[in-house]
């Protein structure tokens, strides 16, 4: 599975919060520039010119803090109902619908040339970047470089250095633009440096494609993009469904896919009611709370939009506001919690009222990092909450 600034929320909120870059050691340096030495002649076996290779190494140290993310574990996982109030609320939901209108004409030529429609293209650059706002801080040279020479998975990294490497020297992205998250994803739809020379279009005609200043280029690189994975023009990526009581859903999933006829037969209806599609090919069904929470008939077009960061809670956020940004509402089935997600808002409001309460936990961003966890399971020890560090509903409106 390929490493992206968006697998799982927690790797989102850390690709879009300040970044401390870890010092190296003597031996870390003595390391990493023996090592830049060896990769010079696979990188020219790659087509990346001597020359280009030494100005974009010359007093490149490493930046330890990449392995520390590669090799993190984080303590604090987010269900399922807190990725999805963080990345689809009302206020991303405004933004998009914004975006949607601003590039209009745009999002029109990229449907009409790709047959993504604008709402799935917007809803990628909303989670991806939050339209353009977030890229991350990351020089891309020095963190592959890094990731190339030390930790698990030197090989991929070295593939993905090179062709951030061509890229510059090709002139599409300038070496000081090229800035991104911690694992080389750049620009307003975080592509990987690969996937850049893959699939990335220059949409306006400019003589380049440019991902990290040029938006109209980003939504149709995200469009081509998946147009390759699969995705069928006109075609929905899936929709709630009620399972009926004692449904068994061992041994079902996205990938086991069942004619639309079978899930009918089984009981399976849509929560409106309305007949299910039956002009989309099969349907694997997606029960990511379990079979008591929401649950989801996903077709093609779901996998083509998973392909594009390898989770199906990803998927799911991207789907999910696709349908909110053409005026659909949250999920009929609550999730299965007494303590559900907040917003973005929301997180925001809990960090001030932690601030009113003396705890230092830094900037107000509605980013729940490791000092507003630390300060909210100290509130939680003192209501009489179980101290998980969670921020959900039921520690904001005790605070209240």
């Amino acid at each position: 599975m390929t490493i992206r600034p968006t697998l799982f929320a927690s790797a989102l909120l850390l690709a879009i919060t300040p970044i401390v870059h870890a010092q190296s050691s003597a031996a870390d340096s003595a390391e990493f520039q023996a090592c830049l030495q060896r990769l010079q002649p696979m990188a020219s076996a790659k087509g990346v010119q001597r020359g280009t290779f030494e100005r974009l190494t010359q007093g490149l140290e490493p930046d330890m803090s990449v392995i520390e993310k590669l090799d993190y574990q984080p303590e604090f996982r987010s269900a399922i109902w807190d990725y999805l109030s963080g990345l689809v609320d009302d206020e991303r939901v405004a933004e998009g619908q914004a975006m949607l209108a601003r590039h209009a004409e745009t999002l029109k030529q990229v449907e009409q040339r790709f047959g993504v429609d604008p709402a799935t293209v917007v809803a990628v650059w909303g989670v991806e970047s939050n339209f353009g706002q977030t890229f991350g801080s990351y020089p891309l040279v020095q963190s592959l470089g890094t990731l190339s020479c030390f930790g698990r998975r030197q090989s991929y990294f070295r593939g993905e250095l090179f062709s951030a490497m061509r890229i510059v020297q090709k002139g599409d992205v300038p070496v000081e633009r090229l800035v991104g998250s911690w694992a080389g994803a750049f620009g307003h739809t975080q592509f990987m440096p690969s996937t850049f020379e893959r699939l990335a279009v220059d949409f306006d005609g400019d003589g380049r494609a440019d991902l990290m200043d040029n938006a109209s280029d980003a939504l149709a690189s995200t469009a081509n993009f998946l147009k390759k994975a699969g995705w069928r023009t006109g075609q929905p990526w899936g929709l709630e469904v009620k399972l009926p009581s004692g449904f068994n859903t061992a041994n079902e999933g996205r990938r086991t896919k069942r004619a639309i006829n079978e899930w009918v037969s089984r009981g399976v209806t849509s929560v409106d009611g309305s007949p299910l599609p039956t002009n989309a090919g099969s349907a694997g069904l997606l029960t990511p709370a379990g079979p008591t929470g929401p649950a989801f008939l996903v077709f093609r077009n779901f996998d083509a939009i998973y392909s594009y960061n390898a989770a199906e809670s990803y998927g799911l956020a991207i789907a999910h506001l696709s349908d909110r940004l053409r005026g659909a509402g949250n999920f009929a089935t609550p999730w299965p919690t007494d303590d559900p997600g907040i917003s973005r808002a929301e997180r925001r409001e809990l960090q001030g009222l932690l601030i009113l309460r003396g705890h230092d936990i830094g900037a107000v961003d509605g980013m729940l990092g490791e000092k507003s966890r630390a300060a909210i399971k100290i509130e939680q020890e003192r209501l009489g909450q179980e101290p998980t560090g969670r921020g959900g509903m039921k520690i904001l409106q005790a605070l209240r």
